[in-house]
């Protein structure tokens, strides 16, 4: 039970940290703005998104915060009905969700644009991304690692299931 409660106050966390450096960065920075945080790797430069990683639907703020709802529905719905089952999926489903929270706040409080202001010094063509994005791309990481994991094991379940029989026979 422990992890769960570990899980669910992380995903707190990171909702608070994503919505307090929004703030930090609109609040100190101008529009454009860049400037060194991890010299070589990382340097923090603001930008507002109104579209999806790599600008993807760029101005349809309803569709983004509709496709947002819908997804953290079906995560929600994973949570409540296998959540609790699997540490793995709870945590996958956590950093989803705190992420989909961060993003879609920005959404419909900051006038249908997302903060952005991560980027990678040594990849200026990579997408400009915050703590939400780095909370959903480790979770969904998670959630494929975790259905990777589910496969085998019903493999390997399905495996024990076909030769047990033949032992019982030999026996």
């Amino acid at each position: 039970m422990a992890t769960y409660i570990i899980a669910a106050v992380t995903g707190l966390l990171l909702l608070g940290a994503d919505q307090y450096t929004k703030y930090f960065v609109a609040s100190h920075y101008t529009l454009g703005q860049s400037h060194d945080f991890i010299p070589g790797l990382i340097e923090l430069t603001y930008v507002r998104n109104t579209g999806a990683a790599w600008g993807m639907l760029r101005d349809r703020t309803w569709l983004l915060i509709g496709i947002t709802a819908v997804v953290m529905l079906i995560c929600l719905a994973l949570v409540l009905k296998y959540g609790t089952r699997n540490k793995l999926l709870f945590w996958a489903m956590t950093l989803v969700l705190s992420g989909g929270l961060g993003n879609m706040a920005d959404r419909i409080f900051r006038g249908g644009s997302v903060v952005d202001f991560l980027q990678f010094d040594f990849w200026h063509s990579f997408p400009v991304f915050n703590v939400a994005d780095c909370a959903i791309c480790i979770g969904a990481t998670l959630l494929v690692l975790y259905f990777i994991l589910d496969l085998f094991r019903e493999a390997r379940n399905r495996s024990r299931k076909k030769n047990a029989p033949a032992e019982n026979n030999e026996a």
